[in-house]
């Protein structure tokens, strides 16, 4: 069965695919989607707090212009100073706006310019991705979650560059494992999905896909 997912990051698509494999679905991203119905792609403003409300409201948006299942996540990433254990400062949290917002968004070099900087700033940063998933089937059928098993691993940022880059996915390259102090990069493929944590994601739509035949 296909399900769309309501980002038009290919690398996000990607990692999706890897963290659903062997599950009876077909993922699609939205532009794919769109296109193949001759739509033009709406511009959604995530005016959410909380991981889960910028989920949901992307999510209801491309229901609504779609009709057919579609599911958006989003994420939330929070830091602390690694040596003290002290969250950083409020104003230098980027929790639901690690891009910032709307013409505002940052490209990828800006991100990684803010975030070598507050390495700089503080020294080793401790970090974690909070995320959320809402899936809409229907208008009477829907799954939601922010549950910790869907949240990535605690990771360290240095302001360092691994000189690999993936477009969409800059912080990779900035991020490592808080167990061996090696880049993701250098320990073994996509093992920078655990700090995505997608193996909670396989356990949402498995369980969805579950209660889904058990209704027929």
């Amino acid at each position: 069965m296909e399900i769309v997912y309501g980002t038009g990051n290919q690398a996000k698509i990607l990692a999706m695919k890897r963290a659903l494999k062997g599950l009876p679905v077909e993922i699609s991203g939205i532009i794919q989607a769109v296109d193949a119905r001759g739509m033009e792609l709406p511009r959604i403003e995530e005016t959410g707090s909380t991981p889960l409300e910028n989920a949901r409201i992307k999510a209801e948006a491309y229901f609504k212009l779609l009709g057919s299942p579609v599911f958006s996540c989003d994420s939330g990433l929070y830091l602390w100073n690694h040596h003290t254990g002290r969250p950083l400062p409020k104003e230098e949290q980027p929790g639901v706006c690690v891009r910032g917002r709307m013409e505002k968004r940052r490209s990828d070099d800006e991100l990684l310019a803010i975030y070598t900087g507050l390495v700089r700033k503080y020294g080793l940063i401790r970090a974690r991705y909070k995320n959320a998933i809402c899936l809409i089937w229907n208008e009477e059928v829907r799954a939601e979650s922010m549950a910790e098993d869907l949240w990535g691993e605690e990771f360290l940022l240095t302001d360092r560059p691994h000189p690999k880059r993936v477009e969409g996915f800059p912080l990779d390259s900035i991020s490592i494992d808080i167990h061996t102090g090696k880049y993701y990069y250098d320990i073994k493929d996509n093992s920078q999905d655990a700090v995505a944590g997608n193996n909670g994601f396989y356990r949402f739509f498995n369980c969805f896909l579950e209660r889904l035949s058990d209704k027929r």
